[in-house]
């Protein structure tokens, strides 16, 4: 067991660049420890093969200073919220222990992020549950845990955040981790067709968005959280 102290989820390789990397650097800053599961290679992409997207991801994870980053090898576009595949994330919660998980989107454009969502909340609560019997990679029965917090990053679709957090200090970081996804985004010298994603206009999105989620708070830039259940501070003051 490899304990962790934040494991961020997304269903296709370069979600969570997107979502929540400059969270996963600001508390690598902090001495946390991070991790990243992605669900499928994102074999379905319109651009890039799943070989590259995974070389890509492996990139994007040094540039994040995560200590792991797993592949569960999903179907994209295809793969559901099924026994087996909730068994597979039960398995990385229960290997890593993760205080905080942060998931994807409950809704977004692209279908796969809410029925992500939806299987990665629903794995982190049955994760807790003792009857489930889940098998590490040793073969030896492993023990419940539920994460204490579970957070849905905001993907393409504005809603409004119950939290955000400051990433002023690691904007232009977080960039260079979704970079590192150069045959997804961004890119005067690829060839290959122009997509929803890979437009100059999405790219820069990514400032924009990130500077109206710290806004509100006075922050240059942040990344902004949705929570299912109540939040709650035992010292006021550390709110803003």
């Amino acid at each position: 067991m490899k304990k962790l102290d934040i494991l961020a989820m997304g269903v296709h390789p370069d979600d969570v660049e997107l979502g929540c990397a400059g969270t996963l650097l600001a508390q690598h800053a902090l001495g946390k420890k991070c991790g990243i599961v992605d669900f499928t290679k994102g074999e379905m992409g319109t651009r890039g093969t799943p070989e590259l997207r995974l070389k890509e991801a492996e990139n994007a994870a040094k540039i994040l200073q995560v200590e792991v980053r797993v592949n569960l090898e999903m179907e994209d576009v295809f793969f559901e919220n099924s026994f087996e595949n909730k068994q597979k994330v039960i398995q990385q919660i229960r290997y890593f222990q993760p205080d905080v998980v942060l998931i994807n989107a409950r809704h977004d454009r692209h279908p796969d992020h809410k029925r992500a969502a939806d299987l990665a909340n629903e794995a982190c609560f049955l994760s807790g549950l003792t009857k489930i019997i889940t098998l590490d990679a040793e073969r030896k029965e492993q023990l419940p845990w539920r994460p204490r917090l579970v957070l849905h990053y905001i993907q393409d679709r504005w809603q409004n955040p119950d939290v955000v957090v400051d990433i002023s200090d690691f904007m232009a970081q977080k960039m260079e981790a979704v970079k590192a996804f150069s045959s997804q985004f961004y890119n005067e010298e690829s060839s290959e067709p122009e997509t929803y994603i890979s437009s100059r206009a999405f790219f820069d999105n990514l400032y924009t968005r990130a500077a109206e989620m710290g806004r509100a708070c006075g922050f240059a830039y942040a990344e902004g959280f949705v929570s299912s259940k109540t939040l709650g501070v035992k010292d006021i003051t550390h709110l803003y």
